[in-house]
């Protein structure tokens, strides 16, 4: 046995000794693979801007102040005809792809996902981001702000994370995920990466969060800079302004005091006249009419007037400021390196300005709710989820028709960009009048970094680009582009570009609900945009043949791109869609947990439910939060406050209700209880509390508050408070053994 053991030692030393060797060999020079850039690739930066229509920006004849924008057109060059794809996620999709939305899944956006390859939101993988082709090819790669390109169900703590930024090509995200826009003083939605984050406040400056996303942006590229300068990074930067809540502080509100009160149709005028003087639009162009759902502003009332007056406004004031920040980014950037080799796309608006919420707009989270002179100072404050008028958004798509989500006409495409490159713009300050769409900014930048999309990637036959590069606007703005089709579909509002024509069939206005079902009864028109820039013109009755061709392309463009079968959005229609909460009707949540999205429990407004805690009552009483749903907009908190149970309902930021035990809670072990009995029929229901079993308090609420712009916690409270009864983060002074939140089968 000892002769056996001992040559067993000899056998297992030689063989460390063998795997000993074989660690520490060296490597042969070129055997680490190291992604190289290719020589002379630029640095590159995309600024992506929410909801800005055509003529919003001063330097496209509008009202608001953007020096920043201005600097890059005037540095480079600014287009009149690049177009989106008239909504928000499919845009990003676009740009960030190369490829028409619906190929990557988004025809349209992400939280109103149906179960066709089109519009799941699902990023198909056939259609890689570019993010991820430079990174293989040696670039640096961040995205921060806002993302609105997860399927919803995956926008929790639970993942998965693949089609998160970080699992789509970027090294780090640092933004808000899938929400159309966020509170911008006290965001419900902020990650870094993949997990949630709570807002820096930063001693004497107030928190915003375009600010925030500027001074995360500017120190990612000083970190590239500092740890990595051989690399060329690329940048993306969506701002999540201006779109709705229109939050900016009022200094910046000051500055545009008065400069709306001639009012939409005459400000409309006077931009047209604007855009004419600045070549934004040909000398022959036509300003489109009023379309008959906006009224006229003389129809109105002295005290409708001051409101609507005061929205622009806010908005005007919350653009400048937006442009403000990028303006910071692009500054440090050029201070830090005045020679660097950087590529500057500025794109003022994912689609056109934002009419969605009709002609009075909203102060708060009732869509529709007519504004109030009584709050018309705390427009862009943090109490309201306020919008303007469509009407506005009419004169911010100026002189075109319609306005964001009118995939049919301009007003819903058109939007400004700049683009400059030091040193490698032939014609600075020129204007580029090519047709351009948002694909072909992914083209380009592929083209520019000498860096291809691969014909596999990952394993996968990836689908050719649709976009077309414009890098030959470069050398010369007047370039001649190539014979271009391209098919325009959103909600149901559908075009087709080819060759300087476009054909135009409107399904639907955006605030008017529900929307028309069936598309057969929708009218095509035809437009000459050689002669006619704005759609002012429908040539359909003169040029049938032409019309029926063009329809017929775009039927076969829709077939490529799995556009088809068309469909609605309908809000609260049941898709089917997966959800984070899934099909359980019993949640158990054990304490401490990070913050939670609302999106992980079902609707609770739309049920009866109950929730249930085992806590330790300390000395003293007991104080703070047991579970928070939403936030100062919206929603509802259950929490002790000087030992009293108390539920603090929330309704859109304007109505609420208390529900408060006459007892407080004794010291020790507790059983706490909530319930929401809702009514067979309505909105309505009862809130009933309960202290180890027994009723302690009972009222009647109409309506549970919704979680608007807000999250979930725990033991604590986040994003802002339901009521002005307690101060984040309001943590329970006890101790939670589990928390459970059962729904009425």
């Amino acid at each position: 046995m000892g002769g056996m053991r001992a040559i067993t030692l000899r056998y297992r030393a030689r063989l460390l000794g063998v795997l000993a060797m074989s660690v520490m060999a060296p490597v042969a020079a070129g055997e680490w693979q190291v992604a190289q850039a290719a020589e002379g690739a630029p640095n590159i930066i995309v600024v992506l801007l929410d909801d800005v229509g055509f003529s919003d920006p001063a330097g496209y004849g509008g009202v608001a102040q953007m020096p920043a924008f201005d600097n890059v057109a005037q540095g480079g060059l600014r287009f009149t005809n690049f177009n989106t794809t008239g909504m928000c996620s499919p845009t990003r999709a676009s740009l960030l792809s190369g490829r028409n939305h619906h190929a990557v899944g988004f025809g349209r956006v992400a939280d109103w996902a149906t179960g066709t390859p089109g519009y799941d939101a699902v990023w198909k993988p056939d259609a890689a981001p570019i993010a991820r082709v430079l990174a293989r090819s040696g670039y640096s790669t961040a995205a921060i702000g806002k993302w609105h390109n997860t399927p919803e169900w995956e926008v929790s703590p639970a993942g998965p994370f693949d089609r998160w930024p970080t699992g789509l090509g970027f090294d780090y995200f640092y933004g808000i995920m899938n929400h159309g826009g966020d509170n911008h003083w006290e965001p419900a939605s902020l990650y870094r990466n993949t997990t949630p984050v709570e807002p820096v406040q930063r001693p004497g400056q107030a928190y915003h969060l375009t600010s925030d996303f500027v001074d995360e942006a500017i120190g990612w590229v000083r970190t590239q800079r500092s740890v990595a300068p051989q690399k060329p990074y690329f940048l993306y930067l969506a701002t999540g302004a201006v779109h709705a809540p229109h939050h900016v502080p009022q200094e910046w509100i000051q500055k545009y005091r008065g400069k709306f009160d001639q009012g939409w149709d005459v400000l409309r005028e006077q931009i047209f006249a604007r855009q004419k003087t600045l070549g934004i639009v040909p000398a022959d162009a036509v300003l489109t009419d009023r379309p008959a759902e906006i009224p006229a502003w003389q129809s109105l009332s002295t005290e409708q007037r001051q409101v609507f007056a005061r929205q622009m406004e806010v908005f005007s004031a919350y653009l400048a400021h937006t442009d403000h920040e990028v303006g910071r980014l692009l500054e440090q950037v050029k201070a830090d390196d005045p020679a660097s080799n950087t590529l500057v796309f500025y794109v003022a608006g994912d689609n056109g300005a934002s009419g969605m919420e009709g002609i009075h707009g909203y102060m708060d989270a009732a869509a529709g709710h007519a504004p109030q002179l009584a709050h018309l100072d705390e427009l862009g404050g943090p109490k309201h989820f306020n919008d303007y008028s469509s009407a506005w958004a009419w004169v911010g798509s100026t002189p075109f028709q319609w306005m964001k989500q009118v995939a049919s006409h301009f007003g819903g495409l058109r939007v400004a960009m700049a683009v400059s490159w030091p040193g490698k713009i032939g014609q600075p300050g020129a204007t580029v009048q090519q047709f351009a769409h948002a694909n072909d900014v992914a083209a380009t930048i592929l083209e520019v970094a000498g860096a291809p999309m691969p014909k596999v990637l990952d394993g996968v036959v990836q689908r050719p680009l649709d976009g077309v590069s414009f890098s030959a606007s470069f050398n010369d703005a007047a370039f001649v582009a190539p014979a271009r089709v391209q098919y325009f579909e959103m909600l149901g509002n559908r075009a087709l570009y080819e060759d300087g024509w476009i054909a135009s069939a409107r399904h639907m206005t955006p605030w008017v609900k529900p929307y028309r079902e069936g598309f057969e009864a929708d009218r095509w028109e035809l437009y000459n945009l050689n002669q006619d820039f704005s759609q002012a013109k429908d040539l359909a009755s003169e040029y049938p043949e032409r019309l029926a061709a063009m329809k017929r392309r775009f039927d076969e463009q829709a077939r490529d791109n799995h556009v088809y079968p068309l469909s609605n959005y309908v809000e609260g229609r049941d898709y089917g869609a997966p959800t984070v909460a899934g099909s359980r009707q019993l949640f158990e949540f054990v304490p401490p947990l990070q913050r939670l999205p609302s999106k992980s429990l079902p609707r609770l407004a739309r049920t009866s439910f109950s929730v249930q805690t085992e806590v330790e009552i300390p000395e003293g009483g007991g104080q703070g939060m047991l579970m928070a749903y939403g936030s100062r907009l919206g929603g509802f908190a259950w929490y002790l406050r000087e030992g009293h149970v108390v539920f603090a309902n929330n309704v859109n930021g304007r109505d609420r209700a208390q529900v408060v035990s006459s007892d407080a809670v004794s010291t020790g072990p507790a059983t706490l209880r909530m319930s929401f009995a809702r009514d067979a029929q309505g909105n309505a229901g009862t809130v009933t509390l309960y202290v180890n079993g027994k009723t302690v308090a009972q009222r009647r609420v109409e309506r549970l508050g919704s979680p608007v712009l807000g999250s979930l916690g725990i033991g604590r409270a986040y994003t802002s408070p339901v009521s002005a009864d307690y101060a984040l983060p309001f943590t329970f002074n006890g101790t939670i053994k589990q928390l459970r939140v059962t729904l009425d089968p």
